[in-house]
Parts: structure tokens; C-alpha cells; sequence
């Protein structure tokens, strides 16, 4: 039997003065994002800044539904915008945060599932990275490609694969 050996690279600080003004900038406006979240159900907010590569920012919070699980992802919701709205320019780098009743988390959260499937179908639309800011009270979590978070992705590979 062969084994595998499959690596990320994480970093992390506890300092926005680490980050340059253009990351600061996104995890600020994924804060403003988060207070606009609706989430009466969890009261559990979650807001995400999408920035393109020529520096626009696309902002997107959870919206949650009564018809669970109808609601959507902060990420999906900016990674939609932005391919809605500026189809042909990349996303570069994504930050994430969230409120819970209100207070910023202290330590960051990472993506769901189906979050980590859209960043690296966006990375592989785009062949480029998405570097990730998970941005909680006490830490900051950085991420330089996005589909690390989900090694074994399902991809359009899978789809045409003949399966022989």
C-alpha cells in the first residue's frame, strides 16, 4: 500500500499590524459584512470580503432561512456576487470573520464543506489561489491557497473521468 502525504501551509498572527493595508482593509469590510448577516435562527453572523484581482471588494454574509438549510454561506454569498458581477477579473484573497450574538468570535472560523468546494472551484476557474484571512478577536489565521482547506476536492477532472 502507497501512502500520501499531503501538506498545508498555515500561518498565523495575532496582530493585524502583520498584515499589509490591503488585508486589513478585507478583514475589516468581512466585519461590516458580518453585521449585516441575518441570522436570527443561530445569531451566529458570518461575514466575508472577496478581493479581485484589480482591487475591487465584494462583500457577502450568511443569510439564514425558516426553511433550513435554504440559507446561504457569507463565502458562497461573495463568491456569487463576484462571479456575477465581475466574471472575467479573479478573486486574490478572501477574509472571513464572524459575531456570535453579536461579539466577534475570538478564534477564527474556517469554512464549511460546501464553502471549501466553491473557493476551489473559483481557484481552478481562474487557475489562481485565493489566499484566505480567518480573522477571529485573539488570531488570525492565514491560508495562502484556499483549496488546501479541501485536499481531495471534487473537481470537473471527476466528471469527465470514464471511469476505467
Amino acid at each position: 500500500m502507497k501512502k500520501i502525504t499531503i501538506n498545508t501551509i498555515i500561518s498565523e498572527t495575532t496582530s493585524l499590524q502583520d498584515l499589509t493595508i490591503e488585508d486589513q482593509e478585507i478583514i475589516s469590510r468581512a466585519m461590516n459584512a458580518a453585521k449585516a448577516s441575518w441570522s436570527p435562527y443561530s445569531g451566529f453572523s458570518v461575514g466575508a470580503a472577496l478581493r479581485l484581482e484589480d482591487g475591487t471588494i465584494v462583500t457577502g454574509a450568511n443569510v439564514e432561512n425558516a426553511a433550513f438549510p435554504s440559507g446561504i454561506c457569507a463565502e458562497h454569498t461573495a463568491l456569487s456576487a463576484a462571479a456575477s458581477n465581475f466574471p472575467e477579473v479573479p478573486p486574490v484573497a478572501m477574509a472571513i470573520t464572524a459575531l456570535n450574538k453579536g461579539k466577534q468570535v475570538l478564534m477564527p472560523v474556517a469554512p464549511c464543506g460546501k464553502c471549501r468546494q466553491v473557493i476551489a472551484e473559483t481557484e481552478n476557474r481562474y487557475n489562481r489561489a485565493i489566499k484566505l484571512f480567518l480573522a477571529g478577536k485573539e488570531k488570525i489565521t492565514i491560508i495562502e491557497i484556499g483549496s488546501d482547506l479541501l485536499p481531495l476536492v471534487f473537481s470537473q477532472k471527476d466528471l469527465n473521468s470514464s471511469g476505467q
